[in-house]
């Protein structure tokens, strides 16, 4: 792995996230977005009659890829200022072009719109991984829509489910994160052009007062960025509830995400399940038997911490100063790229163990038999009553068999031993071939079936379809 041994590195761009999510968040991206901005803003004004020349413009083209990244740094250390250092370092590639770079713009023209174009893209990637794993889950709830198994509230055994409804659960989580997504992308914006605080006074001075034309550079400067649309006022910075906005996405993300690893952690505990598990896989260094759920621990763990970064966006946005303040600064430098680091590594990671699963249809059903005769008792009552019983003195037979039952399993290890007691109890008309037969041929699962194959062809068919486009993007696990 390329990195440098001798100082601390980032473990999201190193070890989780993909290499594209990394770029966007890059230097090198940065600057060149930068040097993007500075040439629409003096393109704008070109065309809207101020007094910049097209060899000016195609000076700055020409250097717009060619970061001289030494003479920036050098420059920020003096000044302390990074979009001044960037600037000065540009002009020393555009010695004719010099004199019109950022003109009537301030710092935040080149930084705020280059941060909004970097999360725009960033959710169009996390949309892609996203659809992707609404296929792959998909797959898994049609695969598995008639394996009954036994459901739990409470992680305490309860009325059966299929384990396809259960991926269904999931699924429907991801979906609904994909609309949330896709209004937030629909209605997205960048800064555009709007000066020192907000008010566009110095492009207003720059075009003698012409407020139509100071209107025509903000909507030719955001076209040339490839945005039909900024935010209609601002102060200094574009509003910082925006990307709270984001974050919420991203954080919503991260709980559907971490409900499938927590669920896949506890399927696995009962052995019904288990992840991918690689021929030279080591489990644990002591217990060489091993087979840790390491993958859903792991996604568990990214979606905390990227949970975690939503209260740092909170806050951020509550406490932006009048027109605004610079404590928002270090800390939106760290958060923002790295809670798009984190869900861009625990998409992929969910789509890895939903693909590369085991299932273990023998230990489902094992699970299912041995809490069947219990989970039938409402159906023997049911059936009872249907012979002529009195179902208050069903009830309260099945009630003293079952608690027996259930101390005898416990306390003495024993199998469940429900049904036999049933069968000799005077009380209940049943023989125990009849009461094996509602227990062990019944189906308890309900619509369980049907509601899988149902929100597969009302919902997620259509959704698949219209994003065929996208389905086999995406990439491997680093590790």
């Amino acid at each position: 792995m390329d990195v440098m041994r001798n100082r601390y590195s980032n473990p999201l761009a190193q070890r989780y996230a993909g290499e594209e999510m990394s770029y966007l968040f890059s230097d090198d991206y940065k600057f060149k977005k930068w040097r993007s901005c500075w040439i629409a803003l003096a393109e704008g004004q070109k065309e809207l009659g101020l007094n910049i020349l097209e060899e000016q413009v195609a000076e700055l083209k020409s250097q717009e890829k060619n970061l001289n990244f030494e003479v920036m740094a050098e420059k920020e250390k003096e000044l302390r200022h990074d979009v001044m250092a960037a600037l000065l370092a540009y002009g020393e590639q555009c010695p004719l072009a010099k004199p019109i770079i950022h003109l009537g713009a301030t710092s935040c023209f080149v930084t705020d719109n280059t941060e909004l174009i970097q999360y725009y893209e960033a959710l169009k990637l996390v949309r892609t991984l996203l659809i992707n794993l609404i296929k792959a889950v998909s797959d898994f709830a049609g695969k598995y829509k008639s394996l009954q198994c036994l459901g739990y509230t409470h992680f305490q055994p309860a009325q059966p489910t299929t384990l396809g409804k259960r991926g269904a659960l999931w699924l429907q989580e991801l979906a609904i994160n994909l609309e949330d997504l896709d209004y937030l992308l629909a209605n997205y914006r960048i800064r555009g052009i709007k000066g020192a605080t907000g008010t566009q006074d110095s492009f207003l001075k720059l075009f003698s007062g012409d407020h139509q034309k100071v209107k025509h550079l903000n909507n030719l400067v955001c076209e040339k960025l490839g945005f039909s649309r900024s935010f209609p006022v601002t102060g200094q910075t574009y509003p910082r509830l925006w990307d709270a906005r984001i974050m919420d996405i991203l954080k919503n993300m991260s709980l559907s995400a971490h409900k499938f690893g927590v669920d896949f952690r506890l399927m696995q505990h009962l052995k019904m399940v288990d992840e991918p598990f690689g021929s030279k896989q080591v489990g644990s260094s002591a217990m060489a038997y091993k087979k840790n759920p390491m993958r859903c621990e792991r996604i568990c763990s990214l979606a905390r911490y990227v949970m975690s970064q939503g209260e740092a966006a909170d806050h951020t946005a509550a406490n932006q100063w009048l027109e605004r303040s610079l404590d928002d600064s270090a800390g939106r430098r760290l958060y923002m790229p790295q809670a798009f680091l984190g869900v861009d590594a625990l998409l992929t990671i969910y789509r890895n163990v939903i693909e590369g699963m085991k299932v273990y249809p023998i230990i489902i059903k094992k699970l299912l038999d041995s809490e069947l005769p219990f989970l039938a008792t409402e159906t023997i009552i049911m059936e009872g009553v249907k012979k002529g019983g009195d179902r208050q003195l069903l009830h309260e037979a099945i009630r003293q068999r079952a608690v027996e039952t259930a101390e005898e399993i416990k306390e003495l290890g024993r199998e469940n031993r429900l049904l036999e007691k049933l069968g000799e109890d005077e009380r209940l008309p049943f023989s125990l071939e009849e009461l094996q037969k509602i227990a062990y041929k019944g189906d308890f699962s309900g619509r369980a079936e049907k509601q899988v194959e149902e929100y597969l062809a009302e919902y997620i068919e259509s959704l698949l379809a219209e994003h065929s486009e996208l389905l086999g993007a995406g990439r491997e696990m680093k590790l």
